[in-house]
């Protein structure tokens, strides 16, 4: 069992327009996640492979995946104990999925993996100013929590279709826990006394913050000003040992850290046993604030990709990546300088739920306070201390150096595409973000003279326990309106026609995906009922193809459908790649893109660059100047 004291089919989503409905939630009316049949999924593998293959090695993989194919093949026994595996749980591959993608990975948390969302700077220049919006945003977040336990939530419509919502109650007191092998998430907001607290984190010094009064009522925005104010006053100085680096290391690395922190969770001594309760104060929280000090501004563009850095890393052991518990499900950040925005760990929550939830704290930040605080004497927020031996110390010291290599080898390129927006793909009766997607593979082939193996997220919500199933690029279609954009000999007529044609093509991918018919979570689950049963891994994913079809150039995400102009920013899946990820407003394209300077072919400002032309180019194309 890979979680504990969670419900195994806990809900991701990133590409989902919804509309939502005041209406009760009941999970029964989600339907369970189909497997898809067995010859659909190979032949879309096919397809997805002809771009990307010479004619020879497709003709050598078309045989392999033939063979596994064939009736009474191995796939045909591999698909049959999908369908038992599906019958017999609440979805078939969410556990799995979580697992390989997330618990298995031993890569650092910041960058490979967390995903961040930096929000609209706020009009304040001032610490002041800080605390009262951070005390704001904690009763935002404390009244969503509030909707969530009291069955207010509005259930969430997808093309009419409910989604499952089993994973908003997970969004708190949740924590990813370093494990030798593999990780695994505990939840604490399910048991018999829920945590009361969230953890603030300043100059590398966290702070137990509790947030409900005595009699079980929520602290007013006054009460938990004051209490951070209290705070602000015993965390003068930075703490010159920042535990919350540890949590950046290698996952393995960390594993081990955390069990000498810990000394196995037995309290051998006074000093194990401070460090346990400091630690559980961290995991069991509802969520956590950063306090940070202000992100350097260098110029508005700039200052727009560093403000991303800084929700996403912290900035490097010299800034703000201190304040970080990065195992942490939620860290809500806040800057003296009016940057904020929202870290999430994602083997968790991912996607329109944590939007949704930022969607009510923009909401609920705009409306006056009007509750007057209770005359109750608050008792001191308690500081969390760690005894730090020479091992932890010496821990700490390696983690500082790894990160800040990290953080160094990051490139985080923001920018807002101002030509246009949403509105104009929808003019030409065009999907924008299909739109969008075929324009990223037009630029990165005209960066790289080549298409890559590129995937889009698409939610699986309105399944039971429905995790995401990946869009692929690019399509046979894609690839021919590539080929003939830059060539003159083209007729614009022509291109405009090859464009709609790739722009469709990835719809119906989009389409299929959505319906629960994509191919990629399919394959992955015949690859893991073969080991599961104890087989050798088939060949089919032995062959150098699939390796290249998994090796995804471009990894994308669209900023789940809202009406601020947030930005999105997660690390590349692969060392040679790029992470792409865009808000399409109405008259106005927000993009952050990231890719690893240890790479001499990838460069996230060149592709920057030709994006914003292509796009241009992709405009006069449709609406060509007289």
């Amino acid at each position: 069992m890979i979680f504990r004291n969670i419900h195994s089919g806990t809900c991701r989503a990133w590409l989902s327009r919804v509309s939502l409905r005041q209406e009760l939630c009941f999970f029964s009316s989600v339907p369970p996640q189909p497997v898809p049949p067995l010859a659909q999924t190979l032949q879309g593998y096919l397809r997805a492979l002809e771009p990307l293959l010479p004619l020879e090695e497709l003709s050598h993989t078309r045989r392999i995946v033939h063979d596994f194919g064939r009736p009474a093949g191995l796939g045909t026994q591999l698909q049959e104990g999908l369908e038992k595996r599906a019958r017999l749980n609440k979805n078939w591959i969410s556990d799995w999925w979580v697992q390989r993608a997330y618990l298995e990975s031993r890569q650092p948390l910041p960058v490979h993996s967390n995903a961040a969302i930096s929000l609209p700077r706020r009009d304040f220049n001032d610490w002041r100013s800080q605390l009262v919006f951070a005390s704001r945003l904690i009763a935002a977040v404390l009244d969503f929590k509030a909707k969530i336990n009291t069955g207010q939530l509005p259930v969430e419509f997808m093309r009419r279709k409910p989604l499952c919502k089993e994973l908003y109650p997970l969004l708190f007191s949740s924590c990813r826990i370093p494990g030798p092998k593999h990780d695994y998430i505990a939840h604490y907001g399910r048991s018999r006394r829920s945590p009361t607290h969230i953890t603030v984190v300043r100059n590398y010094q966290f702070f137990q913050l509790e947030v409900y009064n005595s009699d079980g009522s929520r602290m007013t925005e006054s009460q938990i000003h004051g209490q951070l104010l209290r705070i602000r006053s015993q965390s003068w100085k930075t703490d010159k040992e920042p535990m919350g680096i540890l949590t950046s290391e290698h996952r393995h690395t960390w594993g081990e850290a955390y069990n000498r922190l810990l000394r196995g969770r037995s309290p051998h001594t006074q000093a194990d046993k401070l460090n346990q309760e400091s630690v559980r104060m961290i995991e069991t929280g509802l969520f956590s604030l950063c306090l940070d000090s202000p992100v350097m501004r260098i110029s508005d563009e700039k200052y727009a990709s560093r403000k991303a850095a800084q929700v996403l890393h912290g900035g490097g052991t010299f800034s703000n990546s201190g304040n970080r518990w990065f195992d942490k499900t939620l860290q809500f950040v806040v800057g003296e300088d009016g940057s904020w925005g929202l870290l999430y760990e994602q083997a968790t929550a991912e996607g329109p739920p944590v939007a949704t939830l930022l969607d009510h704290v923009i909401e609920y930040c705009e409306k006056p306070d009007t509750k007057r605080a209770p005359l109750l004497p608050l008792p001191m927020p308690k500081k969390l201390y760690f005894h730090i031996d020479r091992e932890i110390k010496r821990d700490i010291e390696h983690a500082k150096q790894n990160l800040d290599i990290l953080i160094n080898d990051l490139d985080v390129n923001v920018f807002n595409f101002k030509k246009f927006g949403k509105n104009l793909p929808k003019q030409h009766q065009m999907s924008p973000n299909s739109f969008i997607q075929v324009a990223l593979q037009l630029a990165y082939y005209r960066v790289h003279s080549e298409v890559c193996s590129a995937c889009d997220i698409a939610t699986q919500r309105m399944f039971r326990g429905g995790r995401t199933e990946y869009i692929r690029s690019p399509t046979k279609q894609g690839l021919q309106f590539i080929l003939a954009f830059d060539n003159p000999s083209v007729s614009r007529e022509a291109k405009q026609e090859l464009f709609r044609e790739a722009v469709d093509a990835y719809s119906a991918l989009t389409e299929a995906a959505l319906n629960g018919h994509g191919i990629d979570r399919h394959l992955l689950g015949l690859k893991l009922q073969a080991i599961e049963e104890g087989m050798s891994i088939p060949k089919i994913f032995m062959d150098t193809a699939y390796g290249l079809a998994t090796h995804f150039k471009l990894r994308t995400g669209q900023m789940p459908a809202n009406n601020t102009d947030s930005v999105m920013c997660f690390g590349p899946l692969v060392p040679d790649g790029y992470a792409v990820c865009y808000n399409p407003q109405a008259d106005h394209i927000h993009f952050s893109i990231t890719a690893f300077n240890c790479c001499e072919d990838t460069n996230a400002e060149r592709l920057a660059r030709t994006l914003r032309d292509t796009m241009c180019h992709l405009q006069e194309m449709l609406q060509p100047t007289v």
